[in-house]
């Protein structure tokens, strides 16, 4: 049974995914609005950049917190299953 511990994020960590997360939520809302009031199309394609970089900051809290914690764990308790093509003698 895995560690129910296992690849959690701090609690600042957390904090930090879940505000880009409430963010990329509001946008998304925006777009939604903005595509059945038939705004202009430019407009609203700015607003999907805006997403697609708010998913891009998403995903670099997600990589960090794995590299800086996930992986860590998982080779101290010989978990290295994921870590084909990765270099684990760091």
């Amino acid at each position: 049974m895995a560690n129910k511990n296992e690849g959690q994020s701090t609690c600042a960590e957390k904090q930090a995914e879940l505000k880009r997360l409430k963010y990329i939520e509001g946008h998304l809302g925006g777009i939604r609005k903005m595509v059945d009031e038939n705004k202009y199309c430019v407009a609203i394609l700015h607003q999907t950049h805006a997403i697609r970089k708010a998913i891009e900051k998403l995903e670099v809290l997600l990589i960090e917190t794995h590299l800086r914690m996930c992986i860590p764990e998982g080779i101290a308790s010989g978990k290295t299953r994921g870590c084909r093509g990765i270099d684990v003698s760091l």
